[in-house]
């Protein structure tokens, strides 16, 4: 994997990230170049700094927009509104939990967002499926104008939805007429920074609510829906997808089977963190206060006589060199998921690339790999 902070792993995951989701260069250069005598003192150190130095580049490609689509180069601007989220978005994402300036960033990528939809891509909506008396924020991108088969997109354990459209892997499944559905998961995002919606075990609960939402819509072939989770979604998915049977289709990018076990590898520092104040950011995700009490909560987030209730083809993408959730899971999902038609495990080697987690070292190799083998799933179905 590329590092530009030689030895600060979270901080290269940033980088590579963002450059694998339509960041350029020069301009992560610009961002990183003033704070990298910060990164040699840990991941944690130095985040206020590294949010300021990104946002700087950030908000100077919004005034450069701004004048583009006062100029009516409404094209140009919509580029630039775009990268300044990804900016933003990577440079929130490792902010502390307690930062009293978190939920302010996080609204104004939402509103760059919004104008980068606007004047690029009017295909890819906001939406609210309703829950639980409250709301999942999401955006739809549509494939085009008639019914469509339809991928729900979660995320992880810190990414957005904002993440995921950068990824342009709803692009990829656009190109093969296959509609997208990125969610906020309780978590995460905005269900999470404004609708104070945390995680738990039982995640069919929300996939119930966004197949009970796809339904709605005319625009959705109402057997051909998928879901894909990456990251901590590589728990989330194939969870849901055991017990919500309205399912067609499951992937785990990135094999989470026993997250909870991971948990106790971290309290002895075995493996790496995906963001810096990492005590801090899980307690906040899963609406805890107490770090012991968390732990125990987390033995629950456990693939074992999970997967084996799997009736549909199921793939399970993992990096090889993933230091985040080790390779042994992806082989233990794939053989407890005896009662998929079609399950198939996919690991991505140093060689070719994709083989960091969720293969974010070479993101659009493994991207590609998933949206081929979804379409031949959907292609397939009756």
């Amino acid at each position: 994997m590329f590092e530009y902070f030689p030895g600060n792993y979270v901080w290269n995951l940033g980088v590579v990230a963002t450059l694998n989701s339509g960041g350029l260069i020069d301009e992560v250069d610009r961002a990183c170049r003033p704070i990298r005598d910060l990164a040699a003192q840990g991941s944690d150190v130095g985040t206020k700094e590294f949010m300021a130095s990104w946002a700087k580049v950030a908000e100077d490609l919004a005034t450069q927009a701004a004048d583009d689509e006062k100029a009516g180069h409404l094209r140009t601007a919509g580029q630039k509104y775009q990268r300044a989220t990804n900016y933003l978005a990577q440079a929130e994402r490792m902010q502390s939990a307690k930062s009293p300036d978190r939920k302010a960033f996080y609204q104004r990528l939402l509103d760059l967002q919004q104008k980068a939809f606007d004047l690029i891509d009017p295909d890819t909506t906001r939406v609210a499926i309703p829950f639980e008396g409250s709301l999942l924020p999401a955006y739809f991108k549509k494939a085009g104008p008639e019914k469509a088969p339809t991928i729900i997109l979660w995320n992880g354990l810190d990414s957005t939805k904002e993440h995921m459209y950068a990824s342009g892997f709803a692009h990829e499944m656009a190109a093969r007429g296959i509609n997208t559905l990125m969610v906020d998961c309780p978590g995460s995002g905005e269900a999470l920074r404004f609708l104070g919606l945390t995680s738990r075990v039982e995640t069919e609960d929300w996939a119930k609510a966004c197949v009970d939402y796809l339904l709605t819509r005319d625009d959705v072939e109402s057997t051909k829906i998928g879901l894909i989770g990456w990251s901590l979604g590589g728990y989330y998915a194939p969870r849901a997808a055991a017990f919500e049977k309205r399912l067609a289709l499951c992937v785990a990018w990135g094999a989470n089977h026993d997250w909870g076990a991971v948990q106790k590898r971290r309290l002895e520092r075995e493996g790496e963190n995906p963001v810096p104040h990492y005590w801090d950011h899980v307690l906040w995700v899963w609406g805890e206060t107490d770090l012991d009490t968390f732990i125990k909560k987390a033995e629950a987030v456990n693939l074992d006589g999970v997967v084996e209730q799997i009736t549909v083809p199921f793939l399970i993408a993992h990096g090889e060199n993933d230091r985040q959730i080790p390779l042994p899971y992806a082989h233990r999902s794939y053989e407890q998921a005896t009662g998929s038609p079609r399950r198939e495990l996919r690991v991505f080697t140093k060689e070719e690339g994709g083989a960091e987690h969720i293969g974010l070292d070479h993101f659009a190799h493994v991207q590609t790999f998933i949206a081929d083998w979804v379409d031949d799933v959907f292609q397939g179905a009756k």
